[in-house]
């Protein structure tokens, strides 16, 4: 069983006393390495949520910068952080809402080229992309190393 800080003790306290969760789900969670491709509309609500419930290890992959187009729907960035690399900012944004996380900017697209190498260090892949190329790349990576894929959308 992994000890909880105080400040996780506290940050946790609602999952710990969940039927069927508890302290040894947070545990499960904690011990979590969760890869997510894109940090736009998709990735920036599941990757908020990831770190607010303290999933250990989260990498984020997106090769893109904030627009302004993009503050509508991608609730991690601000006005602030036009120009600035999502993968890179979202992050830092991670990081501030949960320091006891470890969270991987990898500012880079995902080919056929990488995919393998990049997935190599994660638990679960969560595909947050919006075209088929990627999404298909994903598939196949996932099948060859036996991870587990998870669609951030209803669109497959």
């Amino acid at each position: 069983m992994i000890d909880f800080t105080p400040q996780e003790s506290i940050r946790y306290s609602r999952h710990f006393v969940l039927p069927g969760f508890g302290k040894e789900g947070q545990e499960r969670l904690k011990k979590g390495r969760v890869l997510v491709v894109g940090a736009g509309g998709l990735g920036s609500p599941v990757l908020y949520y990831l770190a607010a419930a303290g999933v250990g290890s989260i990498g984020i992959a997106d090769a893109d910068t904030v627009n302004l187009s993009n503050l509508q729907r991608q609730i991690l960035f601000t006005t602030h952080d036009i120009g600035k690399g999502k993968a890179s900012t979202a992050a830092g944004k991670l990081r501030n809402l949960n320091p006891d996380i470890h969270v991987v900017a990898i500012v880079s697209r995902i080919d056929a080229g990488n995919a393998l190498a990049i997935v190599g260090g994660y638990d679960i892949i969560v595909d947050a992309t919006d075209n088929f190329p990627t999404r298909y790349l994903l598939n196949d990576v996932a099948v060859l190393t036996g991870k587990t894929l998870v669609y951030a959308s209803i669109f497959r």
